[in-house]
């Protein structure tokens, strides 16, 4: 007959504590070390949110986008100027607006493609692409910000400069000009999509990356693929094809993100 091994009698509150697996007089120690460790725990916790958070407002970076109106033919293009919005939040970039307050060179019905009567203003259309929250670009500070980017359409060329008009003879708006020269003056980086190289392309002759139509202002074209980006050292200026190439809008949408990530990258 096999022997039965008896144990002593217990309390009940021992007995809870026994299956656990922790002896009556460690269990005064073993909550002390539990209190410990959760007031540490919830420190570390909160450490770690203010790092975030320190990260989120100290170290992104302050971008203005400078935008031509609304729609491709007559202003910015919407994809391109959405793209570039998603791509700096996602990068946890902060972002103020800006368009000069003039009228648009026409106004383009974008249905027929045609030319209408009306009259618009520039900074009045490109409100409704920022949500009614952009300034004056006369307002621009350069100390403010970290990076300029303009989004392309032909608003660029027609609005922000005479391209579409003039070609190699066109002129820069004077608030554009000033931007970009500040920009440029402080070392700051520049990013530029679409037809928007122009600008650069007429206010620093010696860039080396335009669009190939631009040659003729005496700058180098580089060519790339649509979901790339190309960056100039030297005058910290980061361009994209985006619909200057027959792409699907995915892969436009990557490059500006390309174009994003490398402003940001300078900045």
């Amino acid at each position: 007959m096999a022997r039965k091994h008896l144990k002593p009698p217990v309390s009940a509150e021992e007995e809870d504590v026994e299956e656990e697996g922790v002896l009556p007089a460690d269990r005064s120690a073993m909550l002390t070390l539990l209190h410990r460790c959760s007031r540490n725990f919830l420190t570390f916790s909160t450490i770690q949110a203010g790092n975030r958070s320190y990260y989120t407002t100290q170290m992104g970076k302050r971008v203005a986008v400078v935008l031509a109106g609304c729609g491709v033919y007559d202003g910015s293009e919407i994809h391109e100027a959405s793209a570039v919005l998603v791509h700096l939040s996602r990068r946890g970039a902060s972002v103020n607006m800006f368009a000069p307050n003039i009228d648009q060179m026409h106004v383009v019905n974008h249905l027929k493609g045609e030319p209408s009567e009306e009259k618009r203003n520039v900074l009045v259309e490109s409100a409704r692409l920022a949500r009614g929250d952009i300034q004056d670009l006369s307002k621009l500070s350069v100390k403010d910000h970290d990076a300029v980017i303009f989004p392309g359409g032909f608003g660029a060329a027609k609005n922000l400069c005479t391209w579409a008009m003039q070609g190699k003879d066109c002129s820069v708006n004077d608030e554009v000009k000033a931007t970009l020269q500040a920009f440029h003056g402080e070392g700051k980086p520049i990013g530029l999509c679409c037809i928007s190289p122009v600008l650069a392309a007429k206010v620093y002759p010696d860039t080396t990356d335009t669009a190939a139509a631009i040659n003729q202002l005496g700058c180098k074209h580089v060519s790339k693929g649509v979901s790339e980006s190309h960056v100039d050292e030297k005058n910290k200026l980061v361009t994209t094809s985006a619909f200057m190439c027959k792409a699907p809008i995915h892969e436009i949408f990557d490059g500006i993100g390309a174009m994003v990530q490398d402003v940001l990258k300078l900045a």
